[in-house]
């Protein structure tokens, strides 16, 4: 039996006396008690304590209300009595706390702890110059506030770590059988555990498995990391933790993702921000560390082991793989070959939005921000799983299943969806109304993505194509303007969805006509002349029965043969479509990278399917002939597919041809068999690219 010795607790200015409440031999103190200890002022009225305990308002003034931060996620800047998502049930304690003290009538008033007197030297500290270094205001310039935490939460400078005084393995033994395997496992095996939530539960479990997992990223990050945050926290905040700073510059917007932190997470948030922006000044541009930051606080000891996390994903080394964009060029790269994979992954999704007359671009510049910002937390923590692992390609795998469930609720209210950037926002916040975190998973990674030594080509690639056309920050890019289109073929809406689908680094251009029969006349001949030495080229044709079609053809009409035998060349990136009567677009699912010079004997030049991508492309180069039939061509005849037939075929006077079901694009007939032609144009880009080579 607990003995309880007759002591007194202080709480405020009363004193309580506790007796010996063994066996119950004391009634009236155990109705006084019920459950060992006074209830919380929060859970009652005023007038159930008078009856309940005979003591008076004046007389319970002492009381302490419930932590806030211990029973609900709720955030600083709500009004009181405003009821967040996070806490649906009751308004924070500190909105409570001051109601209840305009509600007492007597002369004793509850009152919060007075906050703590600066000088103002201190307070102006920050405010005295701006940013050019001169005194006056900041007004103008977005500012983070580092504020004191509630009076009724812990400090976020007292040292306490959650669970430092619980042996958990003794607790929940399961867990610690599982931590042990985690330590056992190796690579392939750490894959397939995150990917099915071995970590998941509980919370000690999975903040022993981040720091497992950061540990064995290969970066220049060590422990040194801790000493060096500690150096800027105090050379930033100085002794009261409390200043105003600028947002940092790798901050787009300035938003937090909070994830149910309460005040103190959210400050010690953007301390640890503020130190990044200090230790790496080179990163410029990287929308996703807040969010990085928000979630690894909540499985890191201190803010100090949070920052250490956060450096090993900067300063990674891993050839293999890729963590954060540090850079605008870099992140919109990344962005370009989501848009990429997209394309070929979830078809049809672009062509919806550039229907709607609506910028491509800015629908795509969002979409690593769908994951780490506005997927609910229990989604988001799941991808982090996985990503500490895997890297940045999980990241394109987890936007394209939410991409691909987007798409199949976007379709049948398409009509009424007036921005896809926020209508997407919107679904994605709500995603679990369309998807369990398991099942989009799954749906993630059976998408079978190119290996990531094509992908990293893919990226470079797009690179290359922003620095040539000198798009280096968010202002220099300029919106693709069709207004001045002019076309005897197709409109300007129908040549938008053509745009749409051509590779992202040549849809950075302008579309220029290169060939037109009204122009130039019908020959084959003068068709050549002018469209040799450029690459890529779409081709537009109408028949005479208004049906249009064309094909976006990847390589310079320059390869053909200039002998008998014909020679088929192209790679990947060819596909053929429709517009009229009805929109659609015709690829095999392979990525081969236009534009880059052939190395390797005819025997090698093979474009691959899917399913030999992994097998075949490790010791061949991408290449421009093929074996598999692009597009071919002499002075006599135009081809463009060969296997299984023809997807077009033209004449050399330009006045007829035919299409047929062609397995080169695994496409039907393009229009009604034999046809004539009415009009028919080539276009190119405005300004040519050369690509760099695939390292071996």
């Amino acid at each position: 039996m607990l003995q309880v010795t007759s002591n007194v607790a202080h709480f405020g200015s009363t004193n309580v006396n506790l007796l010996n409440v063994e066996g119950g031999r004391n009634a009236q103190f155990a109705d006084r008690t019920n459950c060992g200890r006074l209830r919380s002022r929060s859970l009652y009225s005023s007038d159930e304590a008078k009856r309940s305990t005979g003591e008076t308002d004046k007389d319970r003034s002492h009381i302490r209300p419930r932590s806030r931060s211990f029973y609900a996620c709720d955030t600083d800047d709500e009004e009181p009595g405003h009821f967040s998502r996070c806490n649906a049930i009751r308004p924070r304690a500190r909105s409570l706390h001051r109601e209840d003290g305009k509600r007492n009538t007597g002369e004793t008033r509850i009152t919060a702890k007075p906050p703590i007197k600066r000088t103002k030297g201190n307070s102006n500290k920050w405010a005295s110059k701006d940013l050019a270094g001169n005194k006056g205001s900041l007004k103008g310039v977005p500012m983070m506030t580092i504020s004191e935490v509630d009076n009724w939460e812990i400090s976020s400078s007292s040292g306490m770590k959650y669970g430092q005084y619980v042996d958990w393995e003794k607790i929940d033994p399961d867990a610690a059988t599982r931590y042990r395997k985690i330590l056992s496992s190796g690579r392939y095996e750490l894959k397939a555990m995150g990917r099915t939530g071995f970590w998941s539960t509980p919370h000690t479990l999975r903040a022993k498995a981040y720091q497992h997992i950061i540990h064995n990223i290969e970066s220049n990050s060590s422990n040194a990391d801790a000493d060096a945050y500690h150096g800027l926290v105090g050379k930033l905040f100085g002794e009261f933790q409390t200043s105003t700073h600028p947002f940092p510059k790798f901050m787009e917007d300035g938003e937090i993702p909070r994830y149910c932190l309460n005040k103190a997470g959210l400050n010690s948030v953007k301390r640890i921000l503020i130190c990044i922006n200090q230790h790496f000044p080179d990163v410029t541009f990287c929308p996703i560390l807040s969010a990085l930051v928000s979630l690894l606080l909540h499985f890191s000891e201190d803010e100090a082991q949070c920052f250490h996390g956060i450096c090993s994903l900067v300063t990674y080394t891993d050839s293999k793989k890729r963590y954060i964009d540090q850079t605008f060029l870099t992140s919109r790269a990344s962005c370009m070959t989501f848009g990429d994979l997209a394309n070929k992954y979830c078809r049809g999704i672009r062509k919806l939005i550039a229907s709607s007359r609506q910028n491509l671009f800015e629908f795509y510049s969002d979409w690593i921000m769908w994951i780490f910002a506005d997927l609910p937390f229990t989604y988001a923590i799941r991808v982090l799983d996985v990503y500490l692992l895997e890297g940045y390609k999980v990241l394109y795998r987890v936007a394209l299943a939410l991409l691909s469930l987007y798409k199949v609720s976007v379709s049948s209210r398409v009509a009424h969806v007036d921005d896809f950037k926020q209508d997407i926002k919107s679904f994605v916040q709500n995603v679990a109304r369309h998807s369990t975190i398991d099942a989009l998973l799954q749906t993630a990674f059976k998408i079978q993505l190119p290996t990531r030594k094509e992908l990293t080509y893919l990226f470079n690639a797009n690179k290359h194509a922003l620095i040539h056309k000198d798009i280096r920050n968010k202002s220099s890019y300029q919106a693709m303007d069709f207004r001045n289109f002019s076309s005897s073929v197709v409109t300007e809406t129908e040549m938008r969805v053509v745009w749409a689908w051509i590779p992202e680094r040549f849809a950075l251009f302008s579309p220029v006509q290169l060939f037109s029969t009204n122009t130039h006349g019908r020959s084959l001949s003068l068709f050549y002349s002018n469209v040799e030495g450029h690459d890529p080229t779409v081709l537009l044709l109408k028949t005479t029965d208004e049906e249009i079609c064309g094909a976006f053809l990847s390589s310079d009409w320059a390869h053909k043969s200039d002998e008998k035998e014909f020679k088929f060349f192209g790679t990947g990136e060819c596909f053929v479509f429709t517009l009229r009567p009805g929109m659609e677009r015709y690829q095999r699912t392979v990525l081969q990278i236009s534009g880059v010079p052939d190395k390797s004997d005819s025997s090698q030049n093979q474009t691959l399917t899917a399913a030999s991508l992994d097998q075949r492309y490790k010791s061949s180069s991408f290449c421009t002939l093929s074996a598999v039939k692009f597009m071919a061509g002499d002075d006599e005849t135009l081809f463009i597919g060969g296997d299984g037939g023809h997807a077009l075929y033209l004449q050399a006077d330009l006045k007829a041809g035919y299409s047929e079901r062609c397995d080169t694009f695994e496409s039907p007939p393009l229009c009604r068999g034999c046809f004539k032609i009415q009009s028919l144009e080539v276009w190119g880009i405005q300004h040519s690219l050369s690509v760099l080579p695939l390292s071996p």
